[in-house]
């Protein structure tokens, strides 16, 4: 017997069933343009939401860049008032758009805004219209833009793209992947849906227009149903995705050290394998992914820089940092104000006085200074009598942790605790007229310390 080729709602129920998994959440949405493959999304989730029970709600974001905008939001309202499915329209201005492109601000805004509204309303998987040919565009252009094996996996069947959404407890499903704009037209054209046509689709000054018009048209007259082989060919680029990815996990627990990589076994692997595991750290830090070129010359700084080199390379999320053969990923911070003063003068830092607050906040030194109760500390009432300086430190400051070690330089106490330079220089030290009373980051100098009821000791904490 004759196995039955799939049609497209087999094909769109099977793809929604299978995101949904164990969910019994009762709301599902769909991002809806008006378009011909979001209207066709719409009347096939509707039925899918009756058959299942479910409530559907339909999401359109006005970009506000068409002067037919307004009419496209209409257009969507009428139909899913026709089909009684709930509405909901969302206004947004685009952010940077002249950095990052109109494509690319429209399409961060338009997620963060899907997220957005999926959270108002209580819907914990979001459909959209995604359909075969766009997942051929989609490789083809990571492809054309020298993209790995992750760009060359295209889109997902289904995945929670908390990043994206800035929903965490959102999945977005793309039931019509294995759809065929073709299969799209003929399902529209049977089933009389209106739909708008959006101008900018033809603009061939977008990358995807220009392939869709010029490129794809080409592809399918001379290698007709390029498509499929091209999703083919993102499935195997997924699989050896995951494959990485288990890989960098073995090597990322092999070589970290807390929050560190250790270089020397960073040094072990060879260079594809470094690369994938750098790739994969920045990755799990919530960093960009960096290009081969610029991973090719951070590891030759790496590793080709001296033991005790304090290497700094600049990523444009970060900054990665070497100390003592220990590579670190380290956020950019905002300059403090109290790192402005001239270091080559006497002017002292901040003055102030202790009236027997339990913390007092500075923020030109980026924290909050606590004074905690303790029973070997500094005596409360000698403590209100001084007048006291919070500063960074100038050069020369020495400190006594006990009665029964040495007075060191805080530089010494610093590398003994293992402190790298670079956060040594947010870590205030305060003082009274003559002495250094405590160091953050080291703790309290002795020589002013007793012991009894009520006594005071300082703390930092950075905020």
């Amino acid at each position: 017997m004759k196995q039955q080729k799939p049609t497209i709602t087999s094909t769109f129920d099977h793809a929604v069933t299978a995101a949904r998994g164990d969910s019994t959440a009762p709301r599902i949405a769909i991002a809806l343009s008006g378009g011909l493959d979001s209207s066709a999304l719409l009347h096939l989730a509707h039925a899918y939401a009756q058959r299942h029970g479910l409530t559907l709600h339909a999401f359109h974001i006005h970009h506000g860049l068409s002067p037919n905008a307004d009419a496209w939001l209409a257009h969507c309202e009428q139909q899913c008032a026709a089909l009684n499915v709930p509405f909901a329209a969302r206004h947004i201005q685009l952010q940077d758009a002249k950095k990052s492109g109109t494509e690319a601000a429209a399409r961060k805004a338009r997620y963060a805004a899907l997220g957005a509204l999926c959270r108002e309303h209580g819907a914990t998987l979001l459909l959209t219209a995604h359909h075969l040919d766009d997942q051929a565009e989609t490789v083809l252009l990571q492809l054309l833009r020298g993209s790995g094996p992750a760009g060359l996996s295209g889109m997902d069947a289904a995945n929670s793209a908390a990043s994206l959404l800035q929903n965490d407890n959102l999945v977005m499903a793309r039931p019509l992947l294995q759809a065929s704009r073709k299969q799209l037209e003929s399902y529209v054209s049977q089933h009389q849906i209106s739909h708008i046509h959006d101008e900018s689709n033809d603009d061939p000054r977008y990358a995807r227009n220009a392939l869709r018009h010029t490129v794809m048209p080409a592809l399918e007259q001379h290698f007709p149903g390029f498509q499929e082989r091209f999703a083919r060919s993102a499935q195997h680029a997924q699989s050896a995705t995951r494959l990485l990815a288990e890989l960098a996990e073995q090597d990322l627990a092999a070589t970290r050290d807390g929050d560190q990589l250790d270089i020397s076994k960073l040094r072990t692997l060879s260079q594809d394998r470094a690369y994938n595991l750098l790739r994969h750290w920045f990755a799990t830090r919530g960093y960009s992914m960096p290009s081969t070129a610029w991973l090719a010359e951070m590891l030759t700084q790496l590793l080709e820089a001296k033991y005790d080199a304090q290497l700094l390379v600049t990523h444009p999320d970060c900054h990665v940092r070497r100390y003592r053969d220990r590579l670190h990923l380290t956020p950019k911070l905002e300059e403090l104000e109290g790192t402005r003063e001239d270091q080559f003068d006497d002017k002292p830092g901040t003055g102030f006085i202790w009236n027997g607050e339990t913390e007092l906040a500075f923020p030109a030194y980026g924290g909050v200074l606590h004074f905690e109760p303790a029973q070997e500390g500094l005596d409360p009432d000698w403590l209100r009598a001084q007048k006291l300086v919070i500063e960074f430190r100038r050069g020369g400051e020495k400190l006594k942790p006990a009665p029964n070690r040495s007075t060191r330089p805080l530089k010494y106490h610093y590398q003994a605790l293992n402190i790298p330079a670079w956060e040594r220089g947010r870590l205030p030290v305060v003082k009274n007229a003559s002495h250094l009373l405590f160091a953050a980051g080291i703790g309290m100098d002795c020589h002013h310390l007793g012991e009894g009821a009520g006594r005071v000791r300082l703390r930092w904490q950075a905020v």
